[in-house]
C-alpha cells in the first residue's frame, strides 16, 4: 500500500506544468532545488565546495524557507544528515563537494547503511567533459560507494533531474531505509532544461499477509516462554503506540536492539531491556532459553545477538518469526519458521487486535521485568565521578520528551544501562559504533526540534573526532548541553588491549585539552565536572545558559580511567587476562 508523505507544496514552476501552460527553462541546479522543495526538505546539510556553487545559489531564493546549515568538516555535515534521519524519520540531506568532500562524508553514509537510516547524499562532481580524466579531486562515486548505499548514480542531463531525485526519495524510505548517492556534475548544473517537477515521494510499505497473522497467532498459542526483540528506524509514534497495546494485552516481555530502545516505553511492565554490547546477563539467558522470539525490524546483527551466539546460526535453537521490511533480509542470516516482509508500521497496526492469551507467561515475563529493574542498580565505580548517579540524575530531572544523544565508546555504557527512554526518537546513536558522532547528532537533533530539549554524551577521543561542529552549534543557535566524559584513553579500545594483551598499554593513551575553555573558546558555556556532586549545579547552570542565550553549553566530566565500564575496571580485566595465560 502507498501513503502520501505530507511535503511543501509545489514549485510555481510544476504549477505552471499543471495548469498546461509553457514548462519555463531551469538550469540543473535549480530543477534539484525545486525538486527537493516538491519533497518536502526543509533542512540540509553542507560544506561548500565550488562544485555545486550553483545549488548553493538556487538555495538563495529559498534560504527562509530551507535552511542550509554549513558544518566545519564533511564528515560532521553528513552525520548530522544522518541523525536528521533518525530523529525526523524522513532524509536526512547532506551536500559535499568532490573527492576529499565525498571521502570525508562516507562515515556518515557508512553509519546511514549499518543502521537503516534515510538519507541522501549529493556531491559535486567533475564536469562531464573532463569525466574520466582523473581530473581535479575526481572520484567515480558508483565504484567508491557500491556497497555502502542503496543506490549510487551521477545525474548527466539537467532534464533528468526531477527523475533521480525522485527515485532517489522513494528508494531510501522503502523496504530497509538507508542512504543514496546522487553525482552532480558541474556542468549539468548550468544546464537549462525544461521539464515539469514530479509529485513528492510516496512511502511504499508492505504488510503482512492474513495468513502470517493466523501462523502468528498459532506459534503464540503454542508458546510458553516468548520474547519480543524490536529495532530498526522509521517507526513512527502510531506504530509504537500499536505494537505497544498488542504487547500490553498479551503480557509479553520486549527487549529491543542496540540503541534501539526508545521504541517501547522503558517504563512498561512489559520491557525487559536492551540486547546490545555489554547485555544484562539474565537477559542474554533468557533470549537463548526463549521457546519463541518474535523479532520485529531488526536485523539481528553481530552486536543484537553478542556474535551470533543468542541465536544460533543459520538454524535457531529457539521458533524464530522474522519481521522486516526489506525482504533480502529475511532468511540472509537465519532460517525462521515465520518470515513476514512487512514494515514495522504495516506490521503494527495489523497486530493491535490480535486475541493472544498471555497467561501461560505471566511469570516468565515478571522474572524478565525483575531481572532488569535489579540491573538498573548502580554499582560503585572507581573514582570521585559515579556515572550511574549522574545518568540518574539526569533521567529524573529532564522532560519526557528530551533527546538523548551519544557517540561511540564505554562511555555510552552508563545511558544505555541506566536510563529509560520514553517514546520513540528520544535517542540518537549509531548502532555502527561509529565515534564522532554524538556532536553533531546533537546539532542536528536541537535543529529537528528546536523547543526540546538536547543532551549529546561524548567521550573524550569521541568529541575530538567532530567537536569542531561546536562552531555550528553556536553559530546557528542550537543550544545543545554537551557533555564530555573524559578519562584520558580510547576507553573502548584500551579495554581490549588489556583483555587481549595484558600490561602491554601502548597507541591508546591521549593528552586532553581543558575542554570547558574549548568550549568558551567558541563562544559557549563551559563547566567541568571532578565529583558526583558537582554534576547537577553544572548541569542548571549550563541548561539555564543554553534556554537564556539559546547558545551551547559543555561539561566536561573527569572520569578515573579505571572505571572502564559499568561492570568492571580495567585492573580486574588485566587480572583476568593474565590468570588465563595471555
Amino acid at each position: 500500500m502507498n501513503d502520501r508523505v505530507p511535503a511543501s507544496a509545489l514549485s510555481d514552476a510544476a504549477a505552471v506544468a499543471v495548469s498546461g501552460h509553457t514548462l519555463p527553462s531551469r538550469t540543473g541546479a535549480q530543477l534539484l532545488v525545486d525538486a527537493l522543495r516538491v519533497h518536502g526538505v526543509d533542512t540540509a546539510f553542507c560544506v561548500p565546495g565550488e562544485s555545486y556553487l550553483a545549488v548553493i545559489d538556487a538555495m538563495y531564493e529559498y534560504r527562509e524557507s530551507m535552511r542550509l546549515l554549513v558544518c566545519r568538516q564533511d564528515g560532521g555535515a553528513s552525520y548530522m544528515a544522518e541523525a536528521y534521519g533518525k530523529v525526523t524519520g524522513r532524509p536526512g540531506i547532506c551536500f559535499v563537494t568532490r573527492g576529499p568532500g565525498a571521502t570525508n562524508a562516507s562515515i556518515g553514509l557508512h553509519t546511514a547503511w549499518q543502521d537503516s537510516t534515510p538519507m541522501i547524499l549529493f556531491i559535486g562532481q567533475v564536469p562531464n567533459e573532463f569525466v574520466e580524466r582523473e581530473a581535479f579531486q575526481e572520484v567515480d562515486y558508483r565504484r567508491m560507494f557500491g556497497q555502502m548505499a542503496k543506490w549510487v548514480a551521477q545525474i548527466d542531463r539537467a532534464d533528468r533531474v526531477p527523475e533521480y531525485v525522485s527515485h532517489a526519495f522513494h528508494l531510501a524510505m522503502s523496504g530497509r531505509p538507508g542512504p543514496v548517492v546522487l553525482a552532480l556534475p558541474e556542468d549539468m548544473l548550468i544546464e537549462a532544461a525544461a521539464v515539469a517537477d514530479t509529485a513528492c515521494y510516496q512511502v511504499v510499505q508492505a504488510a503482512p499477509a492474513a495468513a502470517d497473522l493466523q501462523a502468528l497467532q498459532g506459534l503464540l498459542a503454542e508458546a510458553k516462554r516468548p520474547l519480543v526483540m524490536l529495532g530498526g528506524t522509521v517507526w513512527s509514534q502510531q506504530a509504537c503506540d500499536d505494537f505497544r497495546a498488542f504487547a500490553k494485552a498479551a503480557d509479553l516481555p520486549v527487549a529491543c536492539s542496540f540503541r534501539c530502545q526508545d521504541l517501547y516505553d522503558n517504563n512498561d511492565a512489559q520491557y525487559v531491556g536492551d540486547v546490545g554490547i555489554g547485555p544484562n546477563p539474565a537477559l542474554a539467558q533468557a533470549i537463548r532459553d526463549a521457546d519463541l522470539l518474535l523479532v520485529v525490524g531488526a536485523r539481528l546483527g553481530e552486536m543484537t545477538t553478542s556474535g551470533y551466539t543468542l541465536v544460533q546460526a543459520p538454524v535457531p535453537t529457539q521458533k524464530l518469526v522474522h519481521v522486516h521490511g526489506g525482504a533480502e533480509e529475511l532468511g540472509r542470516v537465519y532460517q525462521g519458521a515465520l518470515l513476514i516482509n512487512a514494515s514495522m508500521r504495516r506490521f503494527a497496526e495489523s497486530v493491535r487486535d490480535l486475541k493472544v492469551n498471555g497467561a501461560r507467561w505471566a511469570d516468565w515475563r515478571r522474572q524478565l521485568r525483575s531481572s532488569y529493574e535489579a540491573w538498573q542498580q548502580p554499582q560503585t565505580i572507581p573514582g570521585s565521578v559515579q556515572m550511574a548517579d549522574l545518568a540518574l540524575w539526569l533521567r529524573r530531572r529532564l522532560p519526557q520528551d528530551a533527546i538523548l544523544c551519544t557517540g561511540a565508546g564505554n562511555f555510552s555504557g552508563w545511558f544505555q544501562r541506566f536510563w529509560r527512554f520514553p517514546s520513540v526518537r528520544t535517542q540518537v546513536a549509531p548502532t555502527n559504533g561509529s565515534m564522532g558522532y554524538g556532536t553533531p547528532a546533537g546539532c542536528a537533533a536541537q535543529a529537528a526540534h528546536p523547543d526540546r530539549i538536547v543532551v549529546s554524551v561524548n567521550g573524550d577521543g569521541d568529541f575530538l573526532m567532530n567537536g569542531q561542529e561546536l562552531a555550528t552549534a553556536v553559530q546557528y543557535d542550537l543550544p545543545v548541553v554537551f557533555m564530555v566524559v573524559n578519562n584520558g584513553i580510547y576507553g573502548t579500545i584500551r579495554m581490549h588491549q588489556e583483555r587481549e594483551y595484558p600490561a602491554r598499554v601502548y597507541a591508546t593513551a591521549l593528552n586532553n585539552p581543558d575542554f570547558a575553555a574549548y568550549a568558551r573558546a567558541f563562544g559557549a558555556h563551559g563547566e567541568t565536572v571532578n565529583t558526583t556532586e558537582e554534576f547537577a549545579p553544572a548541569f542548571e547552570r549550563a541548561l539555564a545558559h543554553t534556554r537564556a542565550a539559546r547558545k551551547p553549553a559543555l561539561i566536561e566530566i573527569k572520569l578515573d580511567p579505571q572505571a572502564i565500564t559499568t561492570a568492571t575496571t580495567l585492573d580486574k580485566i588485566r587480572g583476568a587476562a593474565q590468570a588465563a595465560g595471555r
